[in-house]
C-alpha cells in the first residue's frame, strides 16, 4: 500500500533527474555539445528505473510518487524531443508521432483520473516502449554527430580518388 509520505529516497532521485533536464538543455545549446547533452539524455533515460526499483526494494512506494515520476518522465520526452527538433538533430514528423502518443497518454489518464478511474500499474509493454525511447531519443543526437562525421572524410577520399586517375 502506497504511503501518503512525499519525501522519500525515490522521490528525491525523481527530482535530481527532473532538475538534470537544464543541465541537458545548457550543454545542447550553451556548450553546442551534441554529445554531452546525448549522454546526459541518455543517462536520465537509464536511471529511470531507479527510482521505482529503490522504492520497491526498500518499501517507500508513495502515492505522490506514483504520480510524480511518470510525470517527471514524460516530461523528459517532451522537453528533450522538442530542444532535439529546434536542434534540428530529429526529423519533425518523428517529434510530431512520439508527442502525439505522449500527450495522447497522459491526457486519457488525467481525464480518466477525474472521472474516479482507480490508478493501475504500467504495462510491460509500456515499461519496454519507455525504455527503447528513453535510448532511441539520444541516438538520434549521436546520429546527427556522425553523419556529419563523415563529411571530412568523403572530402579526403573524392580528393584522393580524383588525384588517382589524373
Amino acid at each position: 500500500m502506497p504511503s501518503t509520505r512525499i519525501l522519500t529516497v525515490p522521490n528525491l532521485i525523481t527530482l535530481a533527474r527532473l532538475l538534470c533536464l537544464p543541465i541537458f538543455l545548457w550543454v545542447l545549446f550553451g556548450l553546442d555539445d551534441r554529445a554531452g547533452a546525448a549522454w546526459i539524455l541518455g543517462g536520465l533515460g537509464a536511471t529511470d528505473w531507479v527510482d521505482g526499483w529503490v522504492a520497491r526494494r526498500f518499501n517507500q512506494q508513495s502515492t505522490f510518487g506514483s504520480v510524480f515520476d511518470p510525470s517527471v518522465d514524460r516530461g523528459l520526452f517532451i522537453v528533450g524531443v522538442v530542444a532535439i527538433v529546434v536542434d534540428q538533430s530529429m526529423p519533425v514528423w518523428l517529434a510530431v508521432a512520439i508527442l502525439t502518443r505522449e500527450i495522447a497518454v497522459a491526457a486519457s489518464m488525467a481525464i480518466a483520473t477525474l472521472f474516479g478511474m482507480r490508478r493501475f500499474a504500467v504495462s510491460i509493454w509500456g515499461k519496454r516502449y519507455t525504455f527503447l525511447l528513453m535510448f532511441a531519443v539520444p541516438a538520434l543526437i549521436m546520429s546527427y554527430l556522425t553523419a556529419f562525421a563523415y563529411i571530412p572524410k568523403i572530402r579526403e577520399n573524392l580528393r584522393i580518388g580524383r588525384a588517382s586517375r589524373d
